[in-house]
């Protein structure tokens, strides 16, 4: 395995004792900490396992999805404005430290979906399907789905809007994936064309493991987000999220390929028209 994901299981464990041992910078910064040790250590394990890994063979795409991750995740911050499904505490007074901890932390995200879905995806190879047809028919019904589950939320009052952020945590994948496909781009659409489930199945576990992750790190943390879900029927607190809760990651990583693909495809057109044109 590469060193550096040795030095990513260091990361968390030194962050973890230095956590518990009352070192407050630690605290504040615990979520991008630990998860720039997570990636570290799971991309190393998926190029000793696979050969292939974002960091080490991939290393372009690793690097447009940084900043990728944070501006998507600013459009999620921007539905809460008006949804209020969670709140932060114990951010450092500093608009400065502040501003370098959302980064850093929003900037880990979509890593940390990817590079698990990589890990878990020989899990689910041999799990097979109907294949199915993708017609325009379908491909705008989901389009259009994606539309307003993405618009309503906005059009109602805070108090009404606020029960409905699953429909945010889906949207953007119903949206994309229909774009994606016409757009010549990695889709879910293309394989079910095949009959395969492997990137579908692997996305709901990798949220379903980033999710619980998620929320065990953030409960120890000292800068932390804290949910409001108005649900009374969310089930019991799994450290700070209800349990209901936990069934958006699944969708959430669906969400996060989508938009990862959307933006490679965007790229790749992008450069085609330019040689095409003689720019490049």
């Amino acid at each position: 395995m590469p060193l550096y994901g040795y030095i990513g299981i260091l990361i968390i464990i030194v962050a973890e004792i230095l956590l518990f041992s009352g070192v407050k910078i630690v605290g504040i910064y615990f979520t991008p900490l630990v998860w720039t040790g997570y990636i570290l250590f799971v991309d190393a394990l998926n190029f000793k396992l696979y050969k292939n890994s974002l960091i080490k063979t991939r290393s372009s795409e690793f690097l447009l999805m940084l900043p990728w991750s944070v501006i998507c995740w600013l459009i999620f911050e921007a539905y809460n404005f008006h949804l209020k499904n969670w709140y932060y505490i114990g951010l450092p007074e500093s608009a400065i430290a502040r501003t370098i901890g959302y980064v850093w932390s929003f900037a880990t995200i979509f890593p940390a979906i990817l590079e698990t879905t990589q890990l878990v995806s020989p899990l689910f190879e041999k799990v097979k399907k109907k294949p199915s047809s993708t017609t325009d028919k379908k491909l705008s019904t989901y389009f259009v789905f994606g539309v307003i589950f993405l618009v309503v939320p906005l059009l109602l009052p805070s108090e009404i809007a606020s029960y409905l952020f699953a429909l945010v945590w889906v949207g953007f994948a119903f949206l994309l994936e229909p774009v994606n496909y016409k757009l010549g781009g990695q889709s879910l659409f293309r394989e079910f064309e095949n009959g395969k489930l492997t990137t579908l199945l692997s996305l709901f576990l990798a949220g379903l493991i980033c999710g619980i992750l998620w929320e065990f790190w953030n409960y120890w943390a000292i800068g932390k987000w804290i949910y409001t879900v108005p649900i009374p029927f969310a089930g019991p607190k799994i450290f700070e999220m209800p349990l209901l809760g936990f069934l958006g990651f699944p969708a959430f990583a669906v969400e996060v390929y989508s938009m990862q693909n959307f933006l490679i495809t965007i790229l790749r057109k992008t450069q085609k028209l330019a040689e095409l044109f003689g720019v490049v």
